[in-house]
């Protein structure tokens, strides 16, 4: 995006990023390790092209009190209104078309940084203890504070995101394009003999490490967006007599037509729940991050009925970003406990991270859905089968979607090409046109 073409607000922030750095020296402090680790990044936001995560500005104002020349009562003024040009420009950068979509993808991108962050002190602590020499044991030390801060940076832009994502749905919606009076004729349907030509993908920009959402090109992004519901809606015998939709997807005779209600929990449940939470408080004050990931690990293989309720205490203890890791382990579960997980809960209301772990979770290798597939559906749980099949249609590409069938075509392909015609006739098609291209046939 051209400068001219930016919103006021981006461009005054912009304006006022540029005059910080003037006063800074380039090769130090914080402003020379972001130099150096994401120059892209930080001239993409010296543009305006980008709003830079609010740690970066804050580190930046760091280095104006320690080599600006600046007093600390000028460095807090400076604070104060670098904090209200960056929410200004926030706002009205996400409010441009797609913002919710390009938040939604920078999340993605973070939570990976923030878990690979985590892994990293834990592989360095333990290294640590086998250090044989003084050097090399000062050297793991450093790294694991580069880690350490990392994970605090990573941490910290999702709480962000988090953020600029609850603010965005806050919003009145805009006003209904005025529909023309005139319809046009729909196309005649595609005979079963040809299949449309595969659809040329847009592709969003995701995140680099370092800032949080920079262009990156190379990151395939995620264009259908999954439903409301978790639940596939499949194709119906009787379109008018059958029931669609969130609460129905693609129900079959003998089958229940809905997710699991919620389960009410005992009190071992929320006793654990609160000794969980307590323990990310103590070890989060206590600066000791990897041992709290390993509590989020250890919590998300639990069952999934508690996880609307720790969802609920860890926002209200503060500890949004310790949600946030926690759904991504759960995105990395067993197909069986992942789509349970986002039963329980979207059943609790809580349907944009059930809709997040199914969209992480089918990025799993495409062999390991099929087998995932086949495993639920020799256990007779067509309603799971049907959920992961409808996410996994709707996020990956349709040539993504055929590899997932080699292990067991006879059974797989009708369920895949099924599950992509309940979510569009055009998917159906992009994907029957996939399967034959690979040698399979629709």
């Amino acid at each position: 995006m051209e400068v001219e073409q930016l919103p006021d607000q981006v461009r005054e922030f912009a304006v006022y990023l540029r005059n910080l750095l003037a006063r800074l020296d380039q090769d130090a402090g914080w402003c020379g390790i972001f130099w150096q680790r994401d120059p892209d990044g930080m001239r993409v936001c010296l543009t305006g092209a980008e709003v830079p995560p609010w740690d970066v500005v804050e580190a930046l104002l760091q280095d104006l009190g320690v080599g600006g020349g600046s007093c600390e009562a000028e460095v807090e003024a400076a604070t104060v209104r670098a904090r209200a040009l960056h929410r200004a420009s926030l706002t009205a950068f996400d409010a441009r078309p797609g913002g919710r979509d390009l938040l939604g993808d920078r999340l993605d991108v973070m939570l990976r940084e923030q878990r690979y962050a985590a892994e990293r002190q834990v592989q360095l602590a333990q290294l640590l203890h086998t250090a044989a020499t003084r050097e090399q044991a000062e050297a793991m030390r450093l790294d694991l504070a580069w880690a350490r801060d990392d994970h605090e940076r990573a941490t910290a832009r999702c709480a962000e995101l988090h953020r600029r994502i609850a603010d965005l749905d806050r919003r009145p919606p805009p006003p209904p394009v005025p529909v023309p009076q005139q319809r046009p004729q729909p196309a005649p349907p595609e005979p079963p003999g040809r299949s449309k030509p595969p659809k040329e993908r847009k592709r969003r920009p995701r995140g680099s490490a370092r800032f949080a959402g920079m262009p990156d090109e190379a990151t395939p992004a995620d264009d259908t967006p999954l439903p409301t519901a978790l639940t596939v809606q499949g194709p119906l015998r009787d379109s008018a007599a059958s029931p669609r939709g969130a609460r129905f997807a693609g129900a079959a005779e003998g089958e229940a037509t809905a997710p699991p209600a919620p389960q009410h929990l005992d009190s071992e449940a929320r006793g654990a729940i609160a000794a969980c939470v307590g323990a990310l408080l103590r070890l989060r004050a206590e600066d000791r991050g990897g041992e709290a990931h390993g509590v989020l690990v250890e919590a998300a293989h639990w069952p999934a009925a508690r996880f609307p309720l720790l969802a609920a205490e860890l926002n209200r203890a503060g500890l949004g970003a310790d949600w946030a890791t926690l759904l991504w382990e759960t995105a990395s579960l067993p197909a069986d406990l992942l789509v349970a997980a986002a039963d329980a809960l979207a059943a609790a209301g809580r349907t944009a991270d059930a809709q997040q772990i199914l969209r992480q979770g089918v990025a799993r290798p495409a062999t390991e859905i099929g087998a995932s597939v086949l495993r639920l559906t020799g256990e007779g749980r067509h309603r799971e089968t049907r959920a992961l099949l409808d996410a996994y249609v709707r996020v990956r590409t349709p040539e993504e979607a055929a590899r997932s069938v080699h292990d067991d075509p006879g059974r797989l392909v009708p369920l895949l090409v099924e599950a992509a015609r309940g979510v569009s006739d055009e998917r159906y098609w992009d994907v029957v046109h996939a399967l034959r291209v690979a040698g399979f046939h629709a």
